[in-house]
């Protein structure tokens, strides 16, 4: 890292620090070209490609992974892809199955430790681009997903380096926060956008969770969503099931890429149980711990009306210690 992450005195609240950031570039613009990658099991990935596309050269390329209900539209997703391209790498955003423009067409969505598609996604990329390097960057949900990921696949990652930010490592305790934090404010933005996302898609599903329109609207709990949804539409039995086989905590040790994780100890939507500790990861693991910077903000500088969107400056930095 190039310094340690210092709040900026105008921002020091971990609230703050999670919420303000979206409303600082209202207008932020990023032109990019979507692809509709139809994936093995007659399903289809959207990407978000920076303009101009990747071509075929030896420029790096990187992957971003949004969180819960993401999309490219994320603040820290526009930023992010920005200030990569600006590194000179090609960058390419993977929306998970239901949070592209278009619901996808099987009855599975997403979820935290999910990582087929991630890793199809991988290896379509480094068939159509032998001669990129590959990174990627994961954000919360995307964190965790990005992270199992390369504790599962270990030294054959396909990756140079990653970045992992504001993972939920833990994910039972971590719903457990999310439950009452912030006055539950957390919960209730959430729950509101993954409930929106399941209609779109209920009548291909309602049957296999055997609910209805006004139960899904009626669902006022993450718990009972993972319980009533998340769980049994990928195969979990319950939603304690779903976290425990989904949680990245367990994987950090068998972690064989050059990998930064980023987390706050203030996280207001983590439990204190997700903070990876020294020995819970690889020796390729460089662990960033701050006492501040909230879930995916880490906001400094001086001015407040120029805010340092420090993420946007340590992650290219990071990659670049590993091009070639």
């Amino acid at each position: 890292m190039n310094g340690s992450f210092k709040p900026a005195w105008w921002m020091s609240n971990k609230h703050a620090q999670t919420i303000l950031p979206r409303f600082f570039r209202p207008k932020l613009a990023l032109n990019v070209q979507f692809e509709t990658l139809l994936t093995p099991d007659d399903d289809f990935l959207e990407l978000a490609w920076t303009v101009p596309a990747a071509q075929n050269n030896t420029k790096p390329l990187a992957v971003v992974f949004h969180g819960l209900e993401g999309s490219i539209d994320s603040f820290y997703a526009k930023g992010m892809m920005k200030a990569l391209q600006k590194q000179g790498l090609d960058v390419v955003l993977m929306h998970f199955r239901n949070c592209s423009t278009h619901a996808n067409l099987q009855p599975r969505a997403y979820h935290s430790g999910e990582t087929s598609d991630a890793r199809f996604l991988f290896e379509t990329l480094a068939a159509r681009f032998p001669s990129k390097e590959l990174f990627a960057v994961g954000f919360s949900l995307g964190g965790n997903v990005l992270a199992k990921y390369l504790g599962e696949f270990k030294q054959n990652s396909l990756l140079k380096a990653a970045a992992v930010v504001s993972a939920p490592f833990d994910l039972a305790s971590s719903c457990q926060v999310i439950r009452k934090s912030g006055g539950k404010i957390y919960q209730h933005y959430l729950l509101g956008r993954l409930k929106k996302s399941t209609k779109r898609k209920l009548p291909k599903i309602a049957s296999l969770l055997n609910i209805n329109a006004e139960q899904l609207t009626n669902i006022n709990d993450l718990l009972e969503f993972d319980d009533r949804v998340t769980a049994p539409l990928h195969g979990f039995k319950h939603a304690e099931d779903y976290y425990q086989q989904a949680s990245a905590k367990p994987f950090l040790q068998h972690i064989s890429t050059p990998t930064l994780i980023v987390h706050a100890a203030d996280d207001p939507m983590l439990s204190t149980q997700a903070i990876p500790q020294p020995q819970d990861v690889s020796p390729l693991v460089e662990l960033h711990v701050s006492k501040k910077g909230g879930h995916v903000g880490f906001i400094s500088g001086r001015n407040p009306f120029k805010p340092v969107f420090w993420l946007e400056q340590q992650i290219p930095a990071f990659f670049k210690r590993y091009l070639s």
